[in-house]
């Protein structure tokens, strides 16, 4: 088990290894055609996603901090745009660029002026005393508000027809919430962003939600995504790096008896989105990845929600790569690793919820022995996953397994392998055998 466990630390730090900076021709770079959903012509984007690589020079911008990235992208403005990020932009800062800590934010009830504190949050809302009914009264009331003052420093709006890419290795933003939304929220829009070669690091709800009948013990639950793709069509998300650093789930405390949850996920894809492609990013040290649908009762995303993930490095996860409702989602030739610490959390990587149609093809695991095939999978309403070419803990015909079978053979409800449809939009998939080298030497910033 340490060898398995080294070899995963070593597929991590190959992953980050440092590489060459973005040129121009980077910047300017459209998806390729059939290089997943976001490559899917339309009438309003005939090529697939072209992001602002059609910004004339005087919409080319190198930006070092949160209030020249805010003013350069210039939401909702769509002219065609290329942000250049150079340095590490923290998005917990003031007007004037100064850092900003969690009691910063902290505002007051609005109706009495009591000033929020977490400390008075706990003694108010303990389960013990309050019950197990959601919070109500000054502290919640101050806990919105300041939640509120953070989400508007930290949730950065990215506008129609933008590229955003990392000018070197290591650049990108920290604690930084890219909301890719319209300005109408009613159906989608075509979006047409691409965001690129970026390390997006904490970004983390200082004012999480206690949620007491979430589950049988309660939850915290918390906002901002590293990535949250919205009302929006043709978005490609390629080659960047998401972690928690300064605020991993294992340094954080609990209370009530549950882990006091700063995070949400690293990249999102609701509302109706349309037409997304994740390809050779590198995940890591997180709980929820990758939530693809919303909700159950969101049937307007019926017919929606078509996304690709390929040749990611999926490293100590904990559920949601992804969890899908509605949406053709195809996950093909990505890499899961886990160590024997990450997988203490770990619960499942493909989340069949209503009405999902996964195609999963060619994806290798590697795990600790305790981390049977069954567990790859874990149904929420859904009824069918296609599933072939898995392979786990190597790379001969011996590492070769059946998820469906697995999770058949344990669980009472089986699930189908009928999705209803096939992949088309895909340039290759590559044999399982050669994706652990290929996503290790390939997925990440600047590879």
């Amino acid at each position: 088990m340490r060898n398995r466990t080294k070899i995963v630390l070593t597929t991590l730090a190959l992953a980050l290894m440092p590489c060459a900076h973005a040129g121009h021709g980077l910047e300017r770079q459209t998806i390729a055609p059939n290089d997943g959903w976001a490559s899917q012509p339309t009438a309003a984007l005939p090529y697939g996603t072209t992001g602002g690589s059609a910004a004339d020079e005087a919409h080319v911008f190198t930006v070092s901090d949160r209030n020249a990235l805010v003013a350069a992208l210039n939401f909702p403005d769509a002219t065609p745009k290329i942000i250049r990020i150079e340095g590490m932009i923290d998005a917990n800062v003031d007007a004037n660029g100064q850092p900003l800590t969690c009691d910063d934010y902290a505002r007051p009830d609005p109706q009495t002026g009591e000033l929020y504190s977490l400390d008075a949050f706990l003694a108010a809302y303990d389960p013990a005393t309050w019950g197990r009914v959601n919070p109500s009264g000054p502290q919640e009331r101050a806990r919105a508000a300041s939640a509120a003052a953070q989400q508007a420093r930290v949730r950065i709006r990215v506008p129609a027809n933008t590229t955003i890419i990392g000018v070197n290795h290591g650049d990108g933003l920290r604690g930084a919430w890219l909301d890719i939304r319209p300005s109408s929220t009613s159906g989608n829009q075509p979006m047409n962003v691409i965001v690129r070669n970026l390390l997006l690091v904490d970004s983390a709800d200082c004012f999480p939600q206690w949620s007491p009948t979430d589950g049988a013990e309660g939850n915290w639950n918390a906002l901002y995504d590293a990535i949250s793709v919205r009302n929006a069509t043709h978005v490609w998300i390629d080659h960047n790096a998401m972690l928690d650093v300064a605020t991993r789930d294992e340094d954080a405390p609990t209370y009530f008896g549950r882990l006091y949850q700063r995070h949400d996920g690293l990249v999102d894809v609701t509302n109706e989105s349309d037409f997304v492609t994740v390809s050779w990013n590198l995940m890591a040290n997180h709980d929820k990845a990758m939530l693809i649908g919303s909700s159950d009762s969101a049937v307007a995303d019926r017919d929606k929600l078509r996304v690709t993930l390929h040749h990611n490095l999926f490293h100590d996860l904990g559920q949601r790569v992804p969890r899908v409702r509605y949406g053709q989602v195809h996950v093909f030739n990505n890499q899961y690793t886990l160590t024997d610490e990450g997988s203490q959390t770990y619960a499942y990587s493909w989340g069949v919820g209503i009405e999902s149609k996964i195609v999963a093809q060619n994806n290798h695991f590697l795990v600790p022995s305790a981390v049977t095939p069954d567990l790859f999978a874990e149904r929420f309403n859904g009824t069918a996953l296609f599933e072939e070419g898995t392979l786990r803990n190597g790379v001969s015909r011996h590492a070769r397994v059946d998820v469906v079978d697995a999770y058949n053979a344990v669980n009472t409800v089986p699930l189908s392998r009928d999705v209803g449809w096939t992949p088309t939009l895909y340039r290759r998939i590559d044999p399982t055998v050669v994706v652990p080298i290929a996503v290790i030497l390939g997925a990440g910033p600047f590879k």
